[in-house]
């Protein structure tokens, strides 16, 4: 396994520099697919890309039985040394060269008879929208094993680690609008004070009960009122509120609880809050026989010693959204130790790039295994 990803060293970190040093964001990630079409063309595959929006999708053979890899391909837009850009931050560059060397690598060692095996490159991850619109395209149909791939931080797993599951919790945002009424500030009791009824929702999410056994939380992120005149009471305001929770029960209970608190300071202060639930991102669902699958790949390629549990971690990803809408599929997420700092969306992330090559070996050890778990059935 590592000779022969050894062979694609040079080719491989040739494909990372470019998709490093040529991010694209959501939805634009336009000359990300051209390029991506266009190396995987000339090792001979025949790729398919969609009219309605970016990525691309590679298979080959032929069977009753298919077993993907998932990526995701878009860039962060932020600030980096005072320019606002496209940023990979995230590692998404690195994930999609770690796709292209596991369809190199398989290429070497030979396809399976009777197995399908997919590469899907998916659009608009940091959106969340990414896999709901592969899923509308019918990408995920008759796909039967799924495996995907995330660098991890420091502050999870040591660099030259891997995990065979991450676990990433539900998110969901609220956003609302407080209607009261403006006044003098030397009248406070004619009007109905926006702040005020902000901060009175503030309190009351922080008056929340959740079960202590399972992390979730609610914040504010944004309270917007008032002008540049400082004499005025503003009586409108928005807010934002973002919710987290490790699963998808919980986040249930948390999104009922916090409308609960919004209604009922609507009530006491007399004003009307409207507001609209945004559902976000789902919770980990991860099937028992792929993490089993990817567990012993990681064993086989960088030693039982090196094998990380599970990951639990508060940050969100679409790639749940396929198990969640397709729930015979068998899925899991590779967590890669790569000595990653600051952390995931800094501007300034660094990682070790040789773990890109670990995570080639691991994810194509995992094929196998699947192929070699298949044949036995």
């Amino acid at each position: 396994m590592k000779d022969s990803n050894e062979s694609h060293r040079a080719r491989i970190n040739e494909v990372f520099d470019y998709l490093h040093t040529h991010p694209e964001v959501s939805w634009k990630e336009v000359g990300t697919t051209a390029y991506l079409k266009k190396i995987i063309e000339q090792e001979g595959f025949t790729v398919q890309t969609f009219d309605e929006c970016t990525g691309l999708v590679v298979e080959v053979g032929e069977g009753d039985t298919c077993i993907a890899i998932r990526t995701d391909m878009d860039a962060l837009w932020q600030e980096v040394n005072g320019v606002f850009k496209a940023n990979h931050s995230c590692g998404h560059d690195a994930h999609m060269t770690i796709s292209v060397g596991t369809l190199l690598a398989m290429k070497e060692i030979g396809f399976p008879e009777g197995i399908r095996l997919k590469w899907i490159f998916q659009p608009a991850e940091e959106k969340g929208q990414g896999a709901l619109k592969l899923l509308s395209l019918g990408v995920l149909d008759n796909v039967d094993y799924l495996y995907g791939v995330h660098l991890r931080p420091i502050q999870e797993i040591p660099d030259g680690t891997a995990s065979a599951a991450v676990c990433h919790g539900a998110a969901s945002l609220i956003r609302g609008t407080i209607q009261g009424e403006d006044a003098h500030a030397a009248r406070p009791h004619l009007g109905k004070n926006a702040i005020e009824v902000g901060a009175a929702i503030i309190q009351g999410l922080q008056a929340l009960r959740m079960d202590p056994l399972i992390p979730s939380s609610v914040k504010m992120t944004k309270l917007q009122a008032g002008s540049e005149t400082g004499n005025i009471i503003p009586g409108k305001a928005s807010f934002t509120l973002d919710l987290r929770a490790q699963t998808n029960d919980a986040m249930r209970t948390l999104r009922t609880k916090v409308c609960e608190v919004i209604e009922s300071v609507a009530s006491i202060y007399h004003v009307n809050i409207q507001y609209n639930v945004h559902e976000g991102l789902v919770a980990a669902i991860v099937n028992e026989d792929a993490y089993h699958l990817m567990e012993e790949a990681i064993i086989n390629v960088i030693g039982e010693e090196n094998l990380q549990p599970r990951i639990e971690t508060p940050g969100g990803e679409d790639f749940h959204f396929y198990s969640l809408y397709k729930p015979n599929l068998k899925a899991t997420m590779l967590g890669l130790g790569c000595d990653l700092s600051p952390g995931l969306h800094h501007p300034n992330m660094t990682f070790n790039h040789n773990s890109i090559h670990t995570g080639i070996a691991i994810l194509t050890q995992t094929i196998l295994n699947t192929i070699k778990s298949i044949s036995k059935k």
